[in-house]
C-alpha cells in the first residue's frame, strides 16, 4: 500500500513539473532584463571548418535586443520596434526599418521574438512544435507557414530551462547556425546607465 501510494505520488509531481508553452512565455515576460554570453556556430555549406564568433547579448523587454560580437571582429547590432542598427570599427552604421527594407525588418523583429518567446508572433509566423524534456527542461520547433521565412528556414530549434539556451537554424542553402547562451542572469532586473546609452544610440 505504501509502495503504491509512493509511486502515485511521485507519478503526480512529475507531472506537475511538465514544462507547458504558455509556462514559457510567463517565464521569459518575468524576466524584464537577460544578460549572458553567446557563442555562434555557423557551418557553411561547402565548406571544410565552420565559422566561429563569440560575444555577449542584452535582451531588454522595453528596449530590444542588444548583440556584441567580440570576435573575430567586433560588430553591434540593435533591434528594436522601430529599426535595426548595425555598427562595425571603421564603417558607418547602417539602419534597417521597415520603410527601406519591410522583409529585412520583419526577418529581425522575429528574432526578438525567438529571443523572448513571444507566443504571439511565433504562431503567426510559424508551425510551434513544444516538447517537455523533464527537469524544468524544455524544447520548441518552429517550422515557418509562409514566405518569406519558408524560402530562408527549414527549421529553428530553441531549447532552454529557467533561460533559453540554443537556438539552431537549419536553412534552405543547407548552412546550419548553432548558437549557445551561457552565464544567462536577470539580475539587476533594470538596465545599468551603461546599458541604457548602448539601446539610445542613434
Amino acid at each position: 500500500m505504501k509502495k503504491g501510494l509512493f509511486l502515485l505520488l511521485w507519478c503526480w509531481a512529475a507531472a506537475t513539473q511538465a514544462v507547458t508553452l504558455d509556462d514559457l512565455q510567463q517565464r521569459f515576460a518575468s524576466q524584464p532584463v537577460v544578460r549572458a554570453d553567446f557563442t555562434q556556430q555557423r557551418q557553411i555549406d561547402g565548406m571544410a571548418q565552420p565559422l566561429r564568433s563569440s560575444g555577449r547579448m542584452v535582451i531588454a523587454r522595453e528596449k530590444g535586443l542588444w548583440w556584441r560580437q567580440d570576435a573575430p571582429f567586433a560588430m553591434t547590432l540593435l533591434l528594436d520596434d522601430r529599426r535595426m542598427v548595425q555598427e562595425m570599427a571603421g564603417q558607418p552604421a547602417q539602419v534597417v526599418t521597415a520603410a527601406n527594407n519591410p522583409q529585412m525588418f520583419q526577418f529581425n523583429h522575429l528574432l526578438r521574438a525567438l529571443f523572448q518567446a513571444d507566443r504571439r508572433v511565433l504562431e503567426e509566423n510559424f508551425r510551434l512544435d513544444f516538447h517537455d524534456g523533464g527537469q524544468g527542461n524544455w524544447r520548441l520547433v518552429l517550422t515557418p507557414k509562409a514566405a518569406p521565412l519558408d524560402k530562408l528556414f527549414n527549421t529553428i530549434t530553441l531549447t532552454g530551462e529557467r533561460f533559453l539556451n540554443t537556438i539552431d537554424l537549419d536553412d534552405k542553402q543547407g548552412d546550419k547556425t548553432h548558437i549557445v547562451l551561457s552565464h544567462q542572469r536577470s539580475e539587476p532586473a533594470v538596465l545599468s546607465d551603461a546599458e541604457q546609452r548602448d539601446f539610445d544610440v542613434h
